[in-house]
């Protein structure tokens, strides 16, 4: 009976010179290569003069909707177009990867690598006693040796599957996390310009100091919750499935990947209109921000 293979990091499949690639990475790839070919063929297909095709009118319903949504919360204008290729690159590229691990043949296709385990084995040889037989010198003696150690190899065979989602590897979900706290504060100057960094680092007063860096360590702590919420809840997914589908592989588990179609969904919008808040509230002014917030609060 095969035994259950579940890692909580992403395996090394194979090196480009110095470059490991897991198994992760290489799921990102493709699913970044989709994305770049659904998004040419989009283009190709706009036919503004003529009636749409079933492909145009859905590429259209899609950015439509996500355009509606950032609108709901930063307005048209400036701010749709700043924001709007970084949500719907967000939206769509955490549902593909958070959908990949539901496709039949994702983490259960992939090589099996060989461990090598060194045991020693120490053999010693019984001593050797050695007789003469003249009088004037002793006539025993006793020797002791041993032989050298033995290296005996017990070759293991380590599953490693090719494909894994690669937001359920916690160095995607960091990366992305980066990068969206890294356009917030992007987003902060280019509208505020310095005056932003008043945010942080305030001399006010005492008061407005320590707001200042409990805003700074708000700032990383979003960090953590991003990457971790994401990954802890995809990881979460893909653990339950292979238990349920290594237990019971037929008709009890399609209940768990309905839980996981919607799971991967919701995780996905989740972490878009958060970056999405964020992004706006960077642009506001700290009395501004709070208007905001409050407005949301009251609606």
């Amino acid at each position: 009976m095969s035994s259950l293979h579940i890692s909580i990091s992403a395996e090394t499949i194979f090196h480009i010179g110095p470059l490991a690639v897991t198994n992760s990475m290489l799921t990102g790839i493709i699913v970044t290569m989709l994305i770049i070919l659904f998004a040419v063929s989009a283009k190709s297909s706009l036919k503004p003069l003529s009636k749409p095709s079933k492909f145009q009118s859905l590429v259209e319903l899609i950015v439509e909707s996500l355009n509606s949504l950032i609108e709901g919360i930063a307005g048209k204008g400036k701010k749709l177009k700043l924001f709007g290729p970084f949500i719907i690159s967000f939206f769509i590229f955490i549902l593909l990867n958070n959908w990949i691990g539901l496709l039949p043949g994702v983490g259960t296709i992939g090589i099996l690598e060989k461990e090598t385990e060194t045991t020693i084995e120490e053999v010693a040889t019984t001593p050797a006693n050695q007789e003469t037989e003249d009088a004037d010198i002793e006539t025993s003696k006793e020797q002791e040796a041993t032989e050298e150690n033995a290296h005996v190899e017990e070759s293991k065979g380590t599953f490693v599957p090719i494909f894994r989602p690669a937001t359920a590897d916690l160095n995607t979900t960091l990366a992305l996390a980066l990068i969206s706290i890294a356009m917030v504060q992007i987003f902060g100057v280019k509208f505020q310009k310095l005056s932003y960094f008043k945010k942080y680092f305030n001399l006010s007063s005492p008061i407005n100091f320590v707001v200042g860096i409990l805003e700074l360590v708000s700032e990383i702590a979003k960090i953590i919750s991003f990457s971790f919420r994401l990954f802890g809840n995809i990881f979460a997914g893909e653990v339950l499935l292979t238990v349920i589908l290594f237990l019971v592989p037929v008709i009890i588990p399609m209940p768990f990947y309905g839980l996981e179609i919607f799971v991967g969904f919701i995780q996905s919008i989740v972490f878009s209109i958060l970056s999405l808040v964020f992004f706006n509230m960077a642009t506001l002014g700290h009395n501004e921000e709070h208007a905001y917030t409050g407005n949301k609060e009251v609606t």
